[in-house]
């Protein structure tokens, strides 16, 4: 900010750079006439600098283990059974081309955006709107969604673990029908050795009679989660406390194994898949695109779905990891490396569940579109059921998947817990690292039991809609706009520039300054126009919508106390303005660099109003 030599006080209310704008203390002739002259940083001796407070963020020991965690992070769920499944209802290898197109041009480079505002300003997600505070209700919806995945994400975990300790049974418990069942053997090589009017196989009444107890609606309610459901939870639950009791200083040591090892029983179970009978049937089925399905904006709005939730954009914890790291560390091969390493990962686990499901299908005589599940199914009806019919070594396999799942899960949910977890401790920065952890931990478990219940899995799917996916995609377009219209592209360059000492390419500007917020804005309002009510209880519906407004509307709470928190003798649009300025304390956490940042937007500031001044002067020149 530049002061005159008038020495006019510029008061600061809440860490925000306020313009008095009274008579009494700002001359009617005074740099009111240009307030974009005003530079957004404010560097002062009493300015708020994690150095002069003494409390200096924690980093990461080695780069390796911020670029191990964002692995754990993104690859997991989301890549098993999410893609898979989506790339099947909409146009197979022709899903395929909008899921690229989407994440070339709106999920890579709002992954690069985000880990360079984390790594700028060394803040979380809710912190990093001191940006723009008017939009701070941005990252705190992020904070909500985040809590809210987090339930239903362990209570999968929960499962996996079931599955994961049946394994070790003589017998897999999934593979032969009880007497009460009217089904098939998951084991049978064929579904005609069996007296069953159904062919239905055991798996599946496993599944919904012995782990979940299943209800078909949420006409009685949710019902009481099965015990052994509820100590798989708490395992989980121990489990994610213990990676995340010391912060990253556990987390990212436990990357190391979360990243790496579950590529190694991934490429085992690729070698097994593709030599199963039937199997390329399943793969050719995949990768076949219907290119009528292209012109389907459902196929779009799917392509960004999958696109946020396998590279977590959009959710605030890729913000938070990359705000643990060293201010110079290469952030843009970071996010190279994940994006294509999130997308093979997606294909390959597309080719080994297509290659599976051909492999029942053979078996079974029936279509790959039959034997093929969407969401949890997936992973614990249709995976169980090719498990028992495996030749050879059934229960070390079975035992392998699901313990692949298991750390797929851990390394999501650890993320998950970071991202709250730093949302805390940027809000409250005294608050013991472990109080929080064991707080989100009876939380998510509390919340977790409804999910493990008879009706859970109708509630989740009311919840992931409601609650997840809408929410993420009005976030993210709002998220856009303040990075790239509220603060600026340009704002943005000149970070990377004196962060990194590279000059961003024109393909980033575009996607950043118009292209990534123009189609989210077209699929978003798509979406709305196309929105049908879940064919369930109107309650659960209206629970839905609650869900939906606690997440988005409080962003318009948060923008209306940021502008009434401005000084009152301002007018409305000086009070936006204000609110819309970034923070007195925002830029680099080092003192040192932090004043050489200030002075470089001071002196940028200072050449945009000469330009702009000389083009009014040269526009009244020649329409005079």
């Amino acid at each position: 900010m530049i002061i005159e030599e008038s020495n006019a006080m510029l008061p600061f209310c809440e860490g925000v750079a306020k313009i008095q704008c009274t008579k009494n203390n700002v001359g009617e002739s005074q740099n009111v006439s240009h307030p974009e002259a005003v530079s957004v940083s404010v560097y002062t001796s009493h300015a708020l600098s994690s150095e002069s407070s003494g409390t200096v963020r924690e980093k990461w020991t080695r780069n390796i283990e911020f670029l191990l965690s964002c692995v754990a992070l993104s690859v997991g769920f989301g890549n098993v059974w999410r893609f898979p499944y989506t790339a099947l209802n909409n146009g197979g290898g022709a899903f395929v081309v909008p899921y690229l197109v989407v994440l070339l041009v709106v999920g890579r480079p709002l992954y690069y955006l985000e880990m360079i505002v984390g790594q700028f300003s060394s803040r979380g997600c809710v912190k990093v709107f001191d940006m723009c505070p008017l939009m701070r209700g941005v990252g705190v919806g992020q904070t909500i969604t985040m809590f809210t995945i987090i339930g239903y994400y362990a209570a999968l975990l929960s499962l996996a673990i079931r599955y994961f300790v049946d394994s070790f049974q003589y017998t897999l418990p999934w593979s032969v029908c009880q007497p009460d069942w009217d089904c098939v053997d998951s084991s049978k090589a064929s579904i005609h050795i069996s007296n069953s009017s159904t062919t239905k196989p055991s798996a599946e009444f496993y599944f919904t009679r012995v782990v979940t107890n299943h209800s078909p609606d949420l006409n009685n309610g949710i019902g009481i989660p099965n015990y052994q459901l509820v100590l798989c939870l708490l395992v989980s639950w121990i489990l994610i406390t213990v990676l995340v009791i010391k912060g990253i200083k556990s987390s990212g040591k436990a990357s190391y194994f979360l990243a790496i090892f579950p590529y190694v029983i991934l490429f085992g179970l690729l070698i097994r898949s593709v030599t199963l009978d039937g199997a390329f049937d399943g793969i050719k089925y995949f990768i076949t695109p219907q290119w009528g399905m292209l012109l389907d904006t459902k196929v779009w709005y799917e392509a960004i779905s999958q696109c946020f939730f396998s590279l977590t954009v959009g959710l605030g914890a890729v913000i938070v990891y990359s705000s643990f790291n060293n201010f110079s560390n290469n952030i843009y091969r970071d996010a190279m490396i994940i994006s294509w390493l999130d997308t093979f990962t997606s294909m390959l686990s597309g080719v080994i569940v297509f290659g599976v499901v051909g492999n029942v299908a053979y078996i079974t005589k029936k279509n790959v579109t039959d034997v093929m599940k969407g969401g949890p199914e997936l992973t614990f009806v249709v995976y169980p059921d090719a498990l028992a019919k495996m030749p050879t070594w059934p229960n070390f396999i079975s035992m392998m998947f699901f313990f692949m799942f298991i750390l797929l899960g851990l390394g999501s949910n650890m993320g998950i817990v970071t991202t709250i977890l730093t949302s805390i401790k940027d809000r409250y920065p005294r608050v013991t690292i472990w109080k929080v952890v064991v707080a989100i931990s009876v939380a998510g478990f509390s919340c977790g039991l409804v999910y493990i219940s008879p009706g859970g899995f109708h509630v989740l799917d009311i919840v992931d809609y409601y609650g997840v996916t809408f929410p993420t995609l009005i976030l993210v377009v709002l998220e856009t706009f303040t990075f790239c219209w509220l603060y600026g592209v340009d704002r943005i360059c000149i970070d990377i520039k004196f962060m990194l000492d590279i000059k961003t390419g024109v393909f980033c500007r575009v996607c950043w300054g118009f292209l990534t917020l123009s189609i989210l804005l077209i699929i978003t309002c798509m979406q709305i126009f196309r929105y049908e009510a879940k064919k369930v209880p109107v309650g659960y519906n209206a629970f839905g919508w609650s869900l939906f407004g606690v997440t988005v509307l409080q962003v318009v709470g948060w923008a209306i106390y940021t502008t009434a928190k401005q000084p009152k003798s301002c007018s409305i649009y000086d009070n936006m303005r204000g609110a819309i300025q970034p923070t007195v304390d925002w830029g680099p956490e080092s003192e040192k660099m932090k004043r050489d940042y200030d002075t470089l937007i001071a002196n940028y500031k200072i050449d945009r109003n000469r330009v702009e001044t000389l083009r009014a002067r040269l526009f009244n020149k020649i329409f005079k």
